[in-house]
């Protein structure tokens, strides 16, 4: 294989959060998966439980790669080799030809969430337990789409373009970037900021478009015309819109696979209507899909600079977000507890 150009980048590979690795359908009913991310080989595997685990790939025996022939037991995963079974915390349970397992050895096991049909794995290089959650679709992105229901995203609201040289910096700008709203995808205008929260692992943004925002005066009770991003450390964003056809929420999330490569997700769920249809969701997951194409043709061929030259407007925003994104990469100080700050607290 031709080895990826390098990154474009000085910042780390490695950075703290929570980062997609799939959709629910990427790990099926005691299926065991390949995966590579943060420059290791993993093993991913789903139990006779329906639960997701996901460990360093390779047998602690002999070092057999796992994801190759490895298969689900009642108590772990059985390795294709000599059939030592490995359970979710990388604990040696068995082996076939000894009447006791070997409890001097494991093999890292990686924390994942399932929410929403996406499946989500904890990264932080000094080994640090998870210090924010993922939030739920209907509770935790914002107040607007409590109560409502949203129709599956898979199997068709999906997109996952690998290999790609996206860091994940280039992407958590677009939160403070008004600008490119108008020459990326085309508005008649810059958005307006009407809202911004941003706690220690969350940065929550309510951008109105057109003359309806153009006084700056958030009503919060009015999500016209809007659209509102709620960062979740620096792996992933929803985007939630109300449009004449219902809410939509859309899910973009970019994960280091080594040094070189990232993936990047995208996931659609629309609101559920009565009197929708299949050529209705059809067409509606093509609207809405436009926009991550559009968003990776700049990102694949960024480079990231430092300083970069900034418009006066737009100073002040991409400094906190830089000073706000900082805190996620290995060299940054130990987990802040949870604060809430208001708009350029950070």
């Amino acid at each position: 294989m031709t080895k990826a150009a390098p990154m474009r980048t000085t910042l780390s590979m490695k950075p703290t959060g929570w980062f997609q690795i799939g959709w629910s359908s990427t790990v099926p009913p005691e299926g065991v998966v390949p995966l590579r991310y943060f420059g290791q080989d993993l093993v991913a595997w789903r139990d006779r439980a329906g639960v997701v685990h996901v460990l360093d790939a390779y047998c602690q025996h002999l070092g057999a790669n796992l994801a190759h022939g490895g298969c689900v037991t009642d108590t772990g995963i059985r390795c294709p080799f000599h059939g030592w079974t490995w359970d979710g915390d990388g604990r040696n349970v068995s082996i076939p030809y000894q009447d006791r397992p070997n409890r001097a050895r494991r093999i890292r096991s990686w924390q994942v969430v399932e929410r929403d049909e996406v499946l989500f794995l904890w990264h932080d290089v000094h080994g640090r337990e998870p210090f924010f959650e993922v939030p739920d679709l209907a509770t935790g992105i914002t107040p607007h789409i409590t109560g409502l229901t949203f129709q599956p995203a898979l199997p068709d609201g999906v997109q996952h373009y690998r290999d790609m040289q996206v860091h994940p910096q280039f992407v958590i700008e677009n939160a403070v970037d008004r600008e490119h709203f108008q020459f990326v995808h085309g508005t008649a205008m810059s958005p307006v900021i009407l809202q911004e929260e941003v706690t220690d692992s969350t940065w929550h943004t309510v951008a109105g478009f057109g003359r309806r925002w153009a006084d700056g005066v958030d009503r919060p009770d009015d999500r016209r015309n809007t659209i509102t991003i709620h960062w979740v450390g620096i792996g992933f964003a929803y985007n939630a819109e109300q449009t004449p056809e219902g809410w939509r929420v859309v899910l973009i999330s970019t994960t280091p696979v080594d040094d070189d490569r990232t993936e990047v997700f995208g996931t659609y769920w629309l609101e559920d209507l009565p009197a929708g249809t299949a050529e209705d969701r059809s067409r509606r997951l093509n609207e809405i899909a436009v926009a991550l194409p559009q968003d990776l043709e700049i990102w694949n061929h960024q480079t990231y600079l430092d300083p970069p030259a900034l418009a006066t407007s737009e100073g002040a925003g991409f400094r906190r977000i830089r000073r706000w994104s900082d805190t996620f990469y290995p060299d940054s100080s130990p987990a802040p507890a949870m604060r809430r700050t208001a708009a350029g607290g950070v």
